[in-house]
């Protein structure tokens, strides 16, 4: 009897313990803020990974001008719930329907997305690629498409 009563005790104490000691759900941000220290500040998604933006979307009504080939190398994000942390706006972001039907977030106007040749968090190596077309995210200097 008496080992099952401290067992109990060190059962309760551990799940007091716990509620104070639980972290932070910073990494359920569908889309958060991380730092290069070249690049700056970026936007990841939320495993880590950059988002980027296509200088060639800039015609002006928003739409993904990324499509086939484009696409498969460079993957549209999505984020079907838009969560941030207190460093952003949600109402800089949105959702648009592209020509081939799936969804895509926007981050004030510009569509996002990955690079397949990013391999792991953290990595920006899309950065400057095809001409210097593709762009991280830099929410602290990022032009706002009209």
């Amino acid at each position: 009897m008496r080992f099952m009563s401290i067992n109990r005790r060190i059962l309760l104490v551990f799940l007091a313990l716990s509620i104070f000691y639980t972290p932070a759900l910073a990494e359920n941000y569908s889309i958060n803020v991380s730092a290069d220290k070249f690049l700056g500040t970026l936007l990841v998604n939320q495993s880590g990974y950059t988002l980027y933006y296509f200088s060639d979307d800039a015609g002006g009504d928003g739409a993904s001008t990324c499509t086939g080939e484009c696409a498969a190398k460079w993957p549209p994000f999505y984020a079907g719930v838009i969560t941030v942390p207190d460093s952003l706006k949600a109402v800089d972001f949105a959702t648009i329907t592209r020509a081939d039907g799936l969804n895509q977030t926007t981050y004030k106007g510009w569509p996002l997305y990955l690079y397949s040749g990013d391999k792991e968090a953290g990595f920006t190596s899309g950065n400057g690629r095809d001409d210097n077309r593709w762009h991280i995210v830099n929410p602290q200097d990022q032009p706002v498409m009209l």
